[in-house]
């Protein structure tokens, strides 16, 4: 049978096995699908909603079987109705990002945000963790400017004072870091977990429970070997910024890789928590059309199988 997977260099597992071919020998017939040439949905206005599509390619001709995104897609996923499934989960990835401002720009704390502009990829891990700082901070949603900025683009935006603060993220945070002094607003360590995460259609894990096994024991096995060989692993991504006409540096991508958790865990209460939370403050600031209920998505038998797998690579 053909499983479509759908990959990116922001889920950095996902985007390693499609080069790796490790799948392919349990899934001959397996196709990739690169969400970069999906077509692109209609930008959401960040102030009011969430964009919804690493999620609807799952529901969509011509989608994927299986995604792997952060922290946020699943929830909208559940706000719109889609029958989706946590597959796994990684380690937390607080080294990962924060917020920031430059430090001559007097901005000391997350509560000085009122009123400012803020970067952020909407739709990612980045609206959950300026969200959770806002909330800490005593702000809503509404006190705030978002900009979404996309993954690639809130540093430069940030020095040309088109924002007052930006959610960054690495490698290219590092790069900002090199030239110019920043002031941390809010780690993520302080605000939450910040895993990757892995997730499908229901029915396709109810019919599909063989292949959706193979995905899950492919990723534990290669994850295994980029915990190993970080700068063979950081040359993927490097190669494909080039061969895009972009710029990469493999030294910063080595050091990404080397600084983030790999391998798949299964769904746990503290990550569920964390996701109820982050779902009822993005119902609440106006951002989901409904509250969800995480716990719904957890099927216990791919919790036993992500372990399974991971006892395999481990060995």
């Amino acid at each position: 049978m053909t499983v479509r997977v759908g990959y990116f260099p922001h889920n950095n597992s996902l985007f390693v096995l499609r080069h790796r071919g490790i799948l392919e020998k349990a899934l001959p017939e397996v196709e990739w699908v690169d969400l970069r040439a999906l077509p692109e949905a209609e930008a959401v206005n960040p102030k009011t909603g969430l964009p919804s599509l690493h999620s609807d390619w799952l529901f969509t001709e011509g989608g994927y079987d299986v995604i792997g995104t952060g922290f946020t897609p699943p929830l909208t996923a559940l706000a719109k109705g889609h029958d989706v499934v946590y597959i796994g989960i990684s380690g937390p990835r607080v080294e990962n990002g924060r917020l920031v401002a430059l430090a001559s720009s007097g901005i000391e704390t997350a509560a000085d945000l009122q009123g400012k502009r803020v970067g952020i990829a909407h739709g990612s891990w980045q609206t959950t963790l300026l969200l959770f700082a806002l909330e800490t901070a005593g702000l809503n949603w509404a006190d705030i400017e978002p900009v979404d900025t996309g993954v690639n683009d809130g540093a430069e935006a940030l020095l040309r004072g088109d924002l007052d603060a930006w959610v960054g993220a690495y490698p290219g945070l590092g790069a900002l870091e090199k030239s110019h002094e920043l002031k941390t607003l809010v780690d993520t360590e302080s605000l939450f977990s910040h895993p990757s995460l892995w997730f499908t259609r229901r029915d396709f894990a109810e019919n599909n429970r063989e292949a959706l096994e193979a995905v899950i024991a492919a990723l534990q096995e290669s994850d295994a070997w980029i915990e190993a060989n970080p700068r063979e692993a950081a040359q993927y991504f490097v190669d494909d910024a080039l061969a895009r006409g972009d710029r990469a540096d493999l030294d910063r991508w080595e050091r990404a890789l080397r600084g983030r958790p790999f391998g798949l865990n299964r769904v746990s209460e503290a990550f569920l928590d964390e996701q109820q939370r982050a779902g009822e403050l993005l119902a609440a600031n106006g951002l989901l059309s409904r509250p969800v209920d995480v716990r719904a998505a957890v099927v216990p038998w791919i919790g036993e199988a992500v372990e399974a797998a991971r006892s395999v690579a481990s060995v």
